[in-house]
């Protein structure tokens, strides 16, 4: 027979133990809960861009209302993003995002200046082809989609990626700007680290 005191400290080093290995399932199931939640353009982007060029990001804050579009926003080396996944549409060129915010329960209605974003990342795809268009918002202000002092902007744009071809003269026109702020993201070469550092304000 155990002397009774022997039984007892087996008996408490053995649950211990089973909590501990209760947390860290229950840890890692909250860890690849929230891991799933992430749409798989930034899962890419990260693999494929920040972790090769060492760039630090926080955990993404999913948006529920834009969920359709990987809606989320997030810290990349100390930079406010708000991050959008574009959709394809049938009968137009060209892809769909909406870009809006809401103020509790109150309407939907275009970003301001005065919001502390400071990039809006646009991610695009089409079969083979990926990358994202990445834009300051003073560039979104200048035309018009971010508003300035809550006059103008816009809650949906469509942008153009660079395998598009655009048929009508204002798409092409809007196609022309927003490739200056295009970076192509593939997957059997590495990315134009120059052009990556530039958009990303990581260079002058």
């Amino acid at each position: 027979m155990f002397p009774e005191a022997w039984l007892n400290k087996f008996i408490i080093i053995a649950l211990s133990k089973t909590k501990v290995i209760g947390y860290y399932m229950k840890s890692k199931k909250a860890s690849d809960d929230h891991t799933n939640n992430i749409h798989s353009d930034l899962l890419a982007a990260r693999e494929l861009v920040y972790d090769k060029c060492g760039y630090e990001y926080t955990p993404p804050l999913m948006e529920a209302e834009s969920a359709e579009y990987g809606a989320c926003t997030f810290e990349l080396n100390g930079l406010s993003v708000l991050f959008r996944v574009a959709k394809i549409t049938p009968t137009k060129t060209g892809q769909f995002v909406t870009i809006w915010k809401r103020h509790q329960n109150g309407p939907i209605e275009p970003y301001d200046m005065s919001d502390p974003v400071d990039l809006f990342i646009i991610s695009t795809r089409n079969g083979n082809h990926f990358g994202q268009f990445i834009f300051p918002i003073a560039v979104l202000c200048e035309h018009d989609i971010v508003a300035n002092n809550n006059k103008g902007g816009k809650r949906a744009i469509r942008v153009y990626p660079p395998w598009d071809k655009t048929m009508n003269r204002q798409a092409q026109k809007t196609q022309q700007w927003q490739l200056d702020f295009f970076l192509e993201i593939p997957d059997d070469k590495p990315t134009d680290l120059v052009r990556l550092k530039k958009l990303y304000c990581q260079e002058g």
